[in-house]
């Protein structure tokens, strides 16, 4: 494959269509105010009136082609990156919802899903928010009618049954992943606040990561105490804390048992509470998170990601990464954090003027929950249930601690380089409680070579790649060993006398048409 794309915050050469003119609002507002600018401001500079500016950043009015090559010279950002997935990951996600049985009955083509996410993307995050809440009623009424089953003697009222309903935190935590990814994980208030912190820390005397230093600095800017407990002696009574915080006591307990990178961390989510709260709660009131579980996740999440920032500096971190390619384990050993840390931090790098490697992130347990996703390669990861049983975030819970990378193709044709680890988590010692996770982290293909896990694979022979697809109900692969379900979008046979590796793969195969007007 001729490497004729451009480098990570390079200028593509190439000019929009009409389809790259969709609303991309969000994304310039975000832009706009990275770089201090008003709305008047940045309307002179385009040369429109700064009200239509803010239709447009309200997504009310579409970008012409003009004036996204305009917003792409000013903002220095390719018009394929400035243009990128909005729309794509929108009709990914609504795909995926109507692939749900629910919709089993209606002949949704896939012209039909793509008018919508054009003509009203509004109207499409509606019906997507309308299933994320009945996948999350459906996840609840389930957990509750296990609870009633457990209940013989009734003492658990029909009133605390359906109040339950709807009172996990699943539609929550979609929220808080929506919000990042709008964002593109990137938050130049938190990283301005990281290097502020990291200065009055260096004031104090020691490096961020020096557990000593964050201890004295804990104490001198917020008179809070650290105490490094030791986990209960018997988990069961008393599960073991990771984190605890006594406000009233200003005191802090961290398990004694973490890593010291751990530790660290810890104590930096803390200090990012402490020092840069009204920030957070600043982003998260703008992003319009409401009070409640959205909100308490978002503090969490933006906490997290300042004690990232802290403790591994946006420019020294993405030179590291640079210089040795990308090598996860390297830059360990470098700056002393976890694999799961390093790889959080890589898919920050999403600095206008100084980018990373577009990147998608995402972990699994051994069920195939997705407990953490964010895409910027363009990888669609799907927001309810499991993955293509095909990536290599699955296979790598056959080689424990061993990266294993990957390079697919999905049935459109784009390709993608992937690398995949497992991680442990849970205490230490014998008979403590471990929880197995997969991490897998990937990106375009055409980026590949500047990962070292790439060096050993075939980049050129597109032919050769693995073929994976989303999710098995949405994907075109009828000749997949591995397929579970049948695709929502194609109507098939299911041949008695004739058995392959599934009901719906068979020799001669296949024994299939499309949808009337159309694939789903």
């Amino acid at each position: 494959m001729a490497n004729t794309h451009p480098k990570p915050g390079s200028k593509a050469s190439a000019k929009p269509t009409s389809r790259d003119a969709m609303k991309v609002g969000p994304k310039i507002r975000r832009l706009r105010r990275e770089q201090s600018l008003s709305q008047a401001a940045l309307a002179d500079i385009l040369g429109v009136s700064a009200s239509y500016l803010n239709l447009i950043e309200h997504n009310r009015r579409k970008v012409t082609v003009p004036l996204l090559m305009k917003l792409s010279d000013y903002f220095d950002i390719p018009v394929d990156q400035l243009a990128e997935e909005e729309e794509g990951r929108l009709y990914s996600d609504v795909m995926e919802a109507l692939s749900d049985p629910l919709f089993d009955d209606y002949d949704i083509r896939n012209t039909d899903v793509r008018d919508l996410v054009e003509v009203s993307p509004e109207s499409a995050r509606a019906l997507l928010r309308v299933c994320d809440a009945y996948q999350t009623t459906l996840t609840d009424a389930r957990s509750l009618a296990a609870s009633a089953s457990d209940d013989p003697d009734g003492r658990m009222s029909l009133g605390g049954l359906l109040g339950g309903i709807g009172a996990s935190t699943l539609s929550a935590s979609d929220i808080v992943s929506d919000f990042i990814q709008a964002n593109s994980n990137y938050f130049q208030d938190l990283e301005d606040e990281a290097d502020r912190v990291r200065r009055e820390i260096g004031i104090v005397g020691g490096s961020a990561r020096s557990l000593n230093t964050l201890v004295d600095y804990l104490r001198q800017a917020h008179d809070v105490r650290v105490n490094f407990i030791e986990p209960p002696a018997d988990p069961k009574a008393s599960p073991p804390i990771t984190r605890r915080f006594h406000p009233q006591q200003k005191l802090l307990e961290v398990n004694q048992r973490l890593s010291g990178a751990s530790r660290a961390f810890q104590m930096s989510h803390q200090i990012a509470l402490l020092s840069a709260g009204s920030v957070i709660d600043m982003l998260l009131m703008e992003a319009g998170l409401k009070e409640g579980p959205p909100r308490t996740l978002g503090r969490i999440a933006l906490a997290n990601y300042l004690a990232a920032a802290l403790l591994l500096p946006y420019e020294a971190f993405l030179g590291s990464a640079r210089d040795c390619r990308y090598d996860i384990e390297l830059l360990q050993h470098r700056w002393r954090a976890g694999f799961e840390q390093i790889c959080h931090r890589l898919t920050t790098l999403n600095k206008p003027t100084d980018r990373g490697i577009p990147l998608h992130m995402l972990r699994v347990d051994l069920a195939g929950n997705i407990s953490k996703r964010f895409t910027l390669s363009g990888l669609p990861i799907p927001r309810h249930g499991g993955a293509c049983s095909r990536w290599n975030i699955y296979s790598a819970f056959l080689n424990p601690g061993q990266i294993q990378a990957q390079v697919s193709s999905l049935p459109d044709g784009t390709s993608y380089f992937c690398i995949a680890r497992t991680i442990i988590k849970g205490g230490i010692g014998f008979g403590a409680q471990r929880n197995v996770l997969s991490i897998g982290m990937g990106c375009d293909v055409r980026y590949a070579k500047d990962i070292v896990y790439a060096d050993a694979l075939d980049l050129t022979h597109t032919d050769r790649f693995s073929g994976i697809g989303v999710a098995c109900r949405i994907c075109e692969r009828m000749d997949c060993t591995q397929r579970a379900f049948p695709p929502v979008h194609l109507r098939y046979d299911i041949e008695e006398n004739v058995r392959g590796p599934s009901p719906y793969t068979a020799p001669g195969w296949p024994h299939h048409h499309e949808r009337p007007g159309g694939t789903r």
